[in-house]
């Protein structure tokens, strides 16, 4: 892309697929992703499900929030996969839009997020209700939408569908579809 450092935020609910779309662009741009779990664990020494188990939601979203600080304090470029609840933070859903990134919210609808959590396997238990899911989604809606530059709705696209609708938003005006390809290539 240019020289400058650039970093892509990616926001949504749980099961939005973050993580896959995060792997796939960083792929893509041979930029590090840097995930919000992975980034917790690395922080605290535990996994966020045991944080949530022992200590609370509070103390989970404290840890995901580090984490979100931690990836932005970090220098260059990078893809960032950000916690669905970082938004219902206000100083936290603020930094997001400080940071000069391109901020992407993949979003998708209750009934999608419920299939791709399945039986929820490394996920909280409420996250399993349609019903909890559909309570949250309806709540994060406006808080997703204040600090996203794009907004990409996930349902009947694949992952490399989606990454290129990202690349295509962060590339200068002036750089072709071979230039975007070349630089990834890089």
């Amino acid at each position: 892309m240019n020289d400058e450092p650039r970093r892509v935020l990616l926001i949504g609910m749980m099961g939005a697929g973050k993580t896959t779309i995060g792997r796939e662009l960083a792929r893509r741009t041979g930029w590090p992703f840097l995930d919000n779990d992975a980034l917790v664990r690395e922080l605290t020494g535990r996994e966020p499900k045991a944080i949530d188990a022992e200590d609370g939601e509070d103390a989970l979203h404290e840890a995901e929030i580090a984490a979100l600080r931690a990836a932005l304090a970090r220098p260059g470029s990078a893809v960032i996969s950000v916690a669905g609840a970082i938004v219902d933070d206000p100083i936290a859903s603020a930094e997001l839009r400080a940071n000069a990134a391109h901020v992407v919210w993949l979003r998708a609808r209750p009934e999608t997020l419920r299939g791709r959590i399945g039986m929820g396997a490394g996920r909280r238990a409420d996250a399993r209700d349609l019903g909890w899911l559909a309570a949250k989604a309806a709540i994060r809606e406006p808080r997703y939408r204040a600090v996203a530059d794009q907004v990409i709705d996930i349902e009947d696209h694949r992952p490399r569908t989606i990454v290129k609708a990202i690349l295509a938003a962060i590339a200068p005006p002036a750089a072709s579809r071979e230039e975007i390809d070349q630089d990834a290539a890089r």
